[in-house]
């Protein structure tokens, strides 16, 4: 929880440049989890985990648009992160 609220007043101090760094970081992320989806084909599993990725990266990037409060924005990016990153580690076993 610690981490968590330093991480938080250091976004909130730059949240211009931490955004920025942010979508790169998850785009980057959410793109290659998709291409591991897509890579283990096209059943509907796939399609449900390939919305779940699509719609967590996107729901982030919405919010540094729409220029949401700084915890939301973070929230966001930490929960994007961990769906992507469950659903690649689901698609490399």
């Amino acid at each position: 929880m610690e981490l968590y609220l330093k991480s938080l007043k250091t976004f909130e101090k730059d949240a211009r440049g931490y955004s920025t760094i942010f979508i790169i970081a998850q785009s980057c992320l959410g793109s290659v989890a998709a291409m591991y989806i897509l890579i283990n084909g096209v059943q509907a599993w796939q399609m449900v985990q390939l919305f779940l990725v699509t719609i967590a990266c996107m729901g982030f990037n919405a919010a540094v648009l729409s220029q949401q409060k700084p915890k939301i924005v973070i929230n966001l990016f930490i929960l994007s992160l961990v769906v992507s990153t469950v659903v690649l580690i689901l698609n490399l076993l």
